[in-house]
């Protein structure tokens, strides 16, 4: 049997950072609801990548949640560093790429959430924020990419 926080199956979005010309993509799953008043999320970003400088650098993110016909860019975007390869130069020579908010993201997301910084803490491999939502757009109707998708295709274990 699995170990219990492994028999969840939860959404997979992808971070945007950036900070002055500098921008990159990453996978995020540790994702929670946190607040409704005022509405907060948190994010728990993997220490020593490239996502995790510029977010504590720029102090907002846009976190984008991902669809089902994304799945393909699971490995792109969260088993490659963005520290040895430029992910925005590989997804914009696709075609993947818009603008948002002045953050680079996905087209076709799902959904798009403006978050800036209001607390960190040191989680242990990852650091764990506390953002306060300032803005999200509903960007198209799909069925949304989860772990178990991720499972289900041998992306990840657990």
């Amino acid at each position: 049997m699995k170990r219990p926080w492994n028999r969840t199956d939860l959404p997979v979005y992808s971070i945007s950072s950036k900070f002055k010309d500098s921008h990159n993509l990453n996978i995020c799953t540790y994702v929670s609801g946190a607040s409704m008043d005022p509405k907060r999320m948190s994010v728990a970003i993997y220490k020593d990548t490239k996502t995790l400088e510029l977010a504590e650098l720029e102090k907002t993110i846009v976190l984008q949640l991902l669809s089902k016909d994304q799945i393909n860019l699971v490995k792109q975007l969260g088993f490659k560093s963005g520290k040895s390869i430029d992910k925005i130069s590989y997804l914009e020579k696709k075609g993947l790429v818009t603008e948002w908010n002045d953050f680079k993201v996905l087209g076709n997301a799902l959904a798009y959430i403006l978050l800036k910084q209001h607390s960190r803490i040191d989680a242990g491999d990852h650091v764990l924020f506390l953002f306060d939502i300032m803005g999200f757009l509903n960007n198209r109707d799909a069925e949304g990419l989860t772990l178990n998708e991720l499972r289900r295709k041998k992306i990840i274990r657990g």
